[in-house]
């Protein structure tokens, strides 16, 4: 059981969560915990699990629309064993790379308040204290990119989010940007393939981009 398993400290997630669980009875609908390799060299922060994607399969950017290129770069870049990620039960397996949520219970209208992403914010801290000291850090977005900074306790103006950006945290690590790989970042062409390409091989290889 992970830490976060059963967690009602956001009192507006957990009766969403509540009536979530009542209309899709076969949903996930429970905080939704990190996946992948437990001794990875890149840990990609996402935002939150979507409806009808992590907090129906269990499983983060799986089952929804982000997950489409998040999972086909993985594959492309050799860290993951297949280009699709369809179920938690589906056997995919991720290489040298974790997967996490800022948020880990799926907010209304896909946006939780700051107070809700600072009451989450202990588990990415316990998560960050388990990696390895060289295993980087991948922000998909800036409610992640903060996220991150919180748990370090460091603040935030410092640190300004920018995809392809790069920061070196107190610890060594470095912390990458990049645009969240959402529907409307990719449809609006935001966020192509080649860029999330170029930020994810960087990050995956610990060097800069471009």
């Amino acid at each position: 059981m992970t830490a976060e398993a059963g967690c009602r400290r956001c009192p507006r997630l957990a009766a969403f969560l509540d009536r979530v669980r009542a209309d899709y009875p076969d949903y996930f609908a429970a905080p939704v915990p990190a996946f992948g390799d437990p001794d990875p060299r890149l840990l990609i922060v996402g935002l939150a699990p979507g409806m009808h994607g992590a907090n129906r399969s269990g499983r983060p950017f799986t089952g929804d629309y982000a997950g489409i290129l998040l999972y086909k770069a993985l594959f492309a870049l050799g860290v993951s064993s297949a280009p699709r990620s369809e179920s938690a039960d589906d056997g995919l397996r991720l290489y040298g790379v974790r997967i996490t949520n800022a948020v880990k219970c799926l907010p209304p209208q896909n946006k939780p308040t700051t107070d809700e992403i600072k009451r989450c914010n202990p588990f990415l801290v316990e998560e960050l204290a388990r990696l390895a000291p060289s295993c980087n850090l991948l922000a998909l977005g800036l409610i992640a990119h903060q996220a991150v900074l919180r748990g370090y306790g460091l603040p935030l103006s410092r640190y300004r989010f920018a995809h392809g950006a790069v920061h070196r945290l107190p610890d060594g690590r470095r912390l990458f940007d990049s645009y969240h790989c959402s529907r409307y970042n990719t449809q609006t062409k935001r966020l192509t393939e080649s860029s999330f390409m170029a930020v994810l091989g960087a990050a995956l290889e610990g060097r800069e981009c471009g």
